[in-house]
């Protein structure tokens, strides 16, 4: 059965007339923004979405950094400031008293996986459970008891070697000694995790011999502007300095599109650490200036599933740190697309230019009520069409006035609801 709700369409037309008079658009507004890493990219910037720049960081206060959930294998090195990490080739770890470095540049250097924070530096050389590249899982006791031995090239540039002894797992607690190539000055340390899991990463210096908590509690930031190693498209590491995300946090990359792009429901949701980046930018090799890449944007999903548009205006290089953007909220998941038992409305096309149908089911009889609203709950335009028939309801809205952005068409009976998301392109 088809019903037009004409009266619903009207009401939109004329509340659409006002949005456009009054230039209120559908989304939260549009935020311009600058993060500051200083000269020579001397500090990371952890930043939340909502609420701006949450910590400042120095990029020079440790070497290493362990992972603080109890069933992670993940060590990262520094390794955007130039900590370099070499498996040593000429034992397992029977042979620490005796360790060198003959040959030490022919080594493969390892770094941190840029796609994956789980994949430190320690365990490039994985293999699979239960071969996690610095040590093996022992499934008795489920500790992490290392089988190998490190040399490890500092924030200074010298040189020591490395064991990470142990992790006892159910614990959290991590083992292990250092000291300088030729044996001497020795430390043997025992670094305790178990009531750090707010932060995802504690860190360590070699050079003090201390623990550096260099992040803030990871429900806390988004994002963070850091420089670290990727890999170019020949498999060279090389330092880069970009976006990493948070690992609760997802995007989408979208090019070429305009900055006023709004389809983010097209793409998957990328997952991995470094999906923003650091090619949003392009470096003029004559002027030593850089360009912000044309068309670019992304979509930012938080953890309790905001999701919030980006795009880069300017980077100003090594000489300040200057990073200027422009955010915006897209949608609120408290009045995210929702079907409760016993109602549901399925909506094409998504996104819609004109006409809107919505395809609506539940119990025979119930009367319907439907409602368009924008981002902030405003209502629109409502509709009350009557009782529904069996099976499948068709109902149509005429959308064409509206301002392009994210609404929501609300079905709702005396009983339940649900909500929709809906996109509305030009």
């Amino acid at each position: 059965m088809k019903k037009s709700i004409y009266f619903f369409a009207v009401l939109i037309i004329s509340s659409s007339s006002f949005l456009f008079n009054n230039s209120i658009r559908a989304q939260g507004s549009l935020v311009n923004d600058t993060v500051t890493m200083g000269a020579s990219y001397a500090n990371e910037i952890y930043y939340s979405m909502a609420n701006g720049k949450i910590l400042s960081s120095p990029r020079n206060s440790w070497d290493i950094a362990f992972r603080t959930k109890k069933f992670s294998s993940s060590i990262l090195t520094n390794d955007g400031l130039g900590v370099v990490l070499f498996t040593y080739p000429k034992s397992d770890t029977s042979g620490w008293a005796t360790m060198d470095t003959a040959g030490l540049y022919n080594w493969a250097r390892m770094y941190n996986d840029p796609n994956d924070w789980e994949n430190g530096a320690f365990s490039r050389n994985a293999k699979g459970h239960p071969d996690y590249g610095w040590a093996i899982y022992n499934d008795v006791t489920h500790d992490l008891v290392a089988d190998s031995l490190f040399i490890i090239k500092l924030r200074d540039g010298s040189f020591k070697k490395l064991w990470i002894e142990n992790k006892r797992s159910v614990q959290d607690i991590y083992h292990f000694r250092f000291a300088n190539i030729d044996g001497s000055g020795e430390q043997t340390d025992t670094l305790n995790l178990a009531a750090d899991l707010g932060t995802d990463f504690i860190g360590f210096s070699l050079e003090t011999n201390q623990r550096v908590d260099f992040q803030p509690q990871l429900a806390e930031w988004d994002v963070v502007f850091t420089k670290y190693m990727s890999i170019q498209p020949n498999g060279t590491p090389y330092p880069v300095t970009g976006v990493l995300n948070n690992p609760g946090i997802k995007s989408k990359k979208f090019q070429p599109v305009p900055l006023s792009y709004y389809d983010y429901e097209v793409n998957a949701w990328d997952s991995l650490r470094s999906s923003i980046g650091y090619d949003w930018k392009a470096l003029n090799s004559q002027t030593y200036t850089y360009t912000i890449v044309d068309s670019l944007v992304y979509f930012i999903r938080q953890a309790n599933k905001d999701i919030y548009k980006l795009y880069f205006t300017n980077f100003a290089g090594s000489t300040s740190g200057i990073i200027n953007f422009t955010k915006q909220k897209v949608l609120s998941f408290g009045i995210s697309e929702m079907n409760q038992p016993g109602l549901s409305v399925k909506v094409y096309p998504n996104p819609v230019t004109t006409t809107l149908h919505l395809l609506v089911s539940g119990k025979t009889g119930d009367e319907i009520h439907i409602v368009l609203s924008d981002l902030s709950g405003r209502q629109l335009g409502a509709d009350h069409p009557g009782g529904l028939m069996e099976g499948l309801n068709l109902f149509t809205l005429d959308v064409a006035g509206l301002t392009p952005g994210v609404y929501f068409v609300t079905a709702s009976t005396a009983a339940t609801k649900a909500v929709t998301k809906v996109i509305i392109t030009r």
